[in-house]
């Protein structure tokens, strides 16, 4: 089915890890439900029961040895169970489909962060998303290492919470500055290659004024009336 055939609007939100992705992502949900039927929110990797199942491994630092190819297959499993369970029918409903991560952090952090290039995830996105693209995606563009530390210190608090012995998500945390550096470059080269889909927002302040470009940004594309 063809993107353009879709009666839902699909916003994706992509950013280093620590940039406030998921906070930014809820504070839009919220302000979207007002004036939209419906507002779904996802994630990737996960989404789907067995889309959460990859993302635990993932991202738990137990997980080593993954060859970045595998990494690289894993992320396009989980979000090819993902496009046909979640975000393709609610799409076909109408609803608003707000998703934390998609195609765009696949080629930043695999194809950037461990050097496999763009070609192998647009190939893959090709073969196994189809022509599904985002209506918009939100770059939230932020400091590499205030990211990264606010990360590692939000998932060290999850790790502590949760207890010895149930895991982690910190497997990318762990990595160097160097590698981060080169996600956001990948990013910053996705924003530059598609303008029209990808828009850089400014995450370096307060959550309240990300928040405010975001909605206002998205009122804009999505023909929305300004409320109260």
């Amino acid at each position: 089915m063809p993107s353009h055939s879709h009666r839902g609007r699909f916003i994706t939100f992509e950013g280093l890890d620590g940039c406030g992705k998921s906070t930014q992502v809820e504070k839009l949900a919220a302000a979207l439900r007002p004036q939209v039927l419906s507002v779904v929110v996802t994630r990737e990797p996960g989404g789907t029961t067995a889309g959460e199942k990859i993302r635990h491994l993932l991202l738990d630092t137990a997980t080593s040895g993954l060859s970045p190819l595998a990494e690289l297959a894993l992320m396009f499993a989980a979000r090819a169970q993902h496009i046909n369970e979640v975000i393709r029918p609610a799409l076909a409903e109408g609803r608003v489909v707000l998703c934390d991560r998609f195609t765009d952090s696949t080629e930043a952090y695999q194809g950037g962060g461990r050097k496999l290039g763009s070609d192998p995830v647009l190939a893959l996105h090709r073969i196994l998303c189809g022509d599904l693209q985002p209506e918009l995606t939100i770059f939230m563009d932020s400091d590499v290492a205030a990211s990264v530390e606010r990360a590692r210190r939000r998932n060290r608090t999850r790790s502590a919470n949760n207890g010895r012995g149930k895991g982690d998500e910190n497997r990318f945390e762990r990595e160097n500055r160097a590698f981060f550096g080169r996600v956001r470059h990948a990013y910053l080269a996705i924003a530059a290659r598609e303008p029209q889909r990808v828009v850089l927002v400014n995450a370096r302040g307060t959550a309240a004024e990300t928040h405010a470009q975001i909605v206002e940004l998205v009122r804009s594309r999505l023909k929305l009336a300004k409320t109260a």
